[in-house]
């Protein structure tokens, strides 16, 4: 419903940017950082929950942060794996002697999904 919200919001206030699809593409995940951080003071903003509510509370944090990182970290991997597997395939095809080193790039760029999940692995372990 965040995100929905959001791509609304960017839609109306930014109709003229949204043609180019960076631009697009930025103008939604700013507009998204914006209105997160908005609704994440507003819900923990108040005083007056008690103690069973507060630790639900930080259990929901601890679960949306732990998604946050594992998908975030998936795209990152994907927009990495996209740019560096087709450069790979380029310098594989005019020259087989770079296979190793093509390889290695694609791999750094797998390490970023892993080290994700590692993060959400370990914020789930403190839950």
């Amino acid at each position: 419903m965040l995100i929905l919200f959001t791509l609304f919001l960017a839609t109306i206030l930014f109709p003229a940017v949204l043609r180019n699809k960076k631009h697009a593409l930025f103008v939604n995940i700013a507009s998204f950082a914006v209105v997160f951080v908005a609704a994440t003071v507003f819900v923990f903003s108040g005083r007056a929950y008690a103690e069973a509510a507060v630790s639900d509370l930080a259990l929901a944090a601890a679960f949306i942060g732990a998604g946050l990182v594992t998908g975030l970290g998936a795209i990152g991997t994907g927009i990495a794996v996209s740019s560096a597997a087709a450069a790979a395939i380029g310098a594989i095809s005019e020259n087989e002697s770079n296979f190793g080193k093509a390889m290695i790039f694609v791999a750094m760029s797998e390490g970023i999904a892993i080290y994700g999940l590692l993060i959400s692995f370990m914020i789930l372990g403190r839950v």
